[in-house]
């Protein structure tokens, strides 16, 4: 089998697709959870700790002076943005929640199959068991 029908027999099943899939609109939602934090939370949580704007916040490392924005201080030499983390580490816990929640939910729509959807046993496996348990009497 040449490496090229290998790679089409692989890129062509379901999970790949799936995975692509998920992929892409994973990035998208990323993306909206960075609004959902940088424009609606973000200026609300500095508004209730005095008008605070957590991106541009950092200590400077360089002896630059602290009055600077992030980027003329990244600039001028070393620092360590932390404001730009505390949002990066919100999105994550926004990000991580609303997964569990689907998750969570997936997870109840699983455990909701009537059992007449399970599997059912062959009626050969049963005759095979009628047989066997006639046997041993």
């Amino acid at each position: 089998m040449s490496l090229a029908s290998e790679f089409k027999e692989f890129a062509v099943k379901g999970n790949v697709m799936d995975l692509a899939v998920g992929v892409i609109i994973g990035a998208a939602f990323g993306k909206i959870v960075d609004s959902v934090v940088g424009d609606l939370i973000m200026p609300v949580v500095g508004k209730i700790f005095g008008g605070l704007d957590f991106s541009s916040m950092y200590i400077p490392l360089n002896g630059q002076a602290s009055g600077l924005l992030l980027a003329e201080a990244k600039k001028a030499g070393a620092v360590i943005a932390y404001g730009n983390f505390i949002t990066v580490a919100l999105n994550f816990v926004i990000l991580a929640l609303i997964i569990f929640l689907l998750v969570k939910q997936m997870n109840k729509l699983k455990k909701d199959v009537p059992p007449a959807a399970l599997a059912t046993t062959p009626e050969d496996v049963i005759l095979l068991r009628e047989i066997r348990d006639s046997l041993k009497k």
